[in-house]
């Protein structure tokens, strides 16, 4: 179970991380213009978080037309999020957190245990960012399939 939870209602954690083309992306450049759906992923090309992203990537343009952004974190590296990006046609922007410092500030990493060894791991989490940057949403454990129609469900509430 991760340490730090975040609710509804607290400023989200700003960061800056450099995006699978290797351009620095501040979460402030957005404040003010647009909501930002976070999701936290725990690897690239993996079947899971390529459902994921691709389920959000499909769903590109209705989060668009409601002033949302959708952005995708793990702790992979640029050169695995371009070829992730461009192997599966991906719209989301994705960034690196190669340190786990923004997924620490966000209480997304967990322990498992993976071949008889304890590993620290993105749990698949997303937070739902206004464009005030507070938290209206923030999910801990969600699973893949389905979960970027939740997500979109949810910030078609906020209107």
């Amino acid at each position: 179970m991760p340490s730090v939870q975040l609710t509804t209602g607290m400023e989200a954690p700003h960061f800056e991380l450099p995006d699978a083309d290797m351009e620095t992306f501040a979460l402030t450049s957005l404040q003010g213009r647009k909501n930002v759906v976070l999701y936290f992923y725990p690897k690239d090309d993996t079947p899971g978080c390529t459902m994921e992203a691709n389920e959000f990537s499909e769903l590109d343009d209705e989060f668009a037309k409601l002033d949302t952004v959708v952005v995708g974190i793990s702790r992979d590296d640029c050169l695995s999020h371009a070829s992730f990006r461009d192997k599966h046609g991906l719209s989301v922007l994705l960034l690196s957190d190669h340190d786990a410092r923004v997924s620490k500030r966000y209480g997304v990493m967990c322990e498992k245990e993976v071949d008889g060894h304890k590993k620290h791991v993105i749990q698949r989490s997303t937070f739902v960012i206004n464009k005030l940057g507070k938290l209206l949403h923030a999910r801990y454990g969600v699973h893949a399939h389905g979960h970027a129609q939740e997500i979109l469900n949810l910030i078609k509430e906020m209107k």
